[in-house]
């Protein structure tokens, strides 16, 4: 199913298909961003210099997804780590194989760039979480966000 799907870093021509996806996504996640924060967000997908960086999903000329990703020091490995912050999928594309791809698309640049994990945090009640646990196990650790 897969084969119809193109994966590629983020363009700055892709920003008004890619605010459709992440306003789904916000949606999705019961979030409201302010308009700078989405903005500053899509510049540091363009940005080489920044950590955070995207891939996005195309599917017969259309954006349908998108991954976002942190690359970080982990105090545990010799190498970086990635976050999975964000990966979304239009919901007329799921069940594609599109969200299953853009995680096959982070295992194998892990793999090529020496990254020590790639880990990511979700709702208990996602339905996604039959695609993620065929990629890795849960873990017992409880999420704690401090606001500041």
């Amino acid at each position: 199913m897969t084969r119809h799907v193109h994966l590629r870093d983020v363009a700055a021509a892709d920003e008004a298909p890619w605010r459709a996806l992440w306003a789904g996504y916000l949606t999705f996640y019961q979030t409201d961003l302010s308009p700078a924060v989405t903005a500053h967000t899509f510049a540091r997908l363009l940005d080489p210099a920044s950590p955070v960086k995207g891939r996005v999903a195309e599917r017969e000329g259309a954006l349908v997804g998108f991954s976002t990703i942190v690359l970080h020091e982990d105090s545990w490995a010799l190498t970086p780590a990635c976050y999975l912050g964000d990966l979304f999928v239009a919901p007329e594309a799921r069940g594609l194989g599109v969200g299953r791809a853009l995680i096959e698309d982070l295992v194998t640049r892990g793999k090529q760039d020496g990254w020590s994990q790639i880990h990511w945090l979700t709702r208990h009640n996602n339905p996604a979480r039959r695609l993620y646990d065929t990629f890795a196990t849960a873990d017992d650790f409880v999420h704690y966000v401090l606001q500041l």
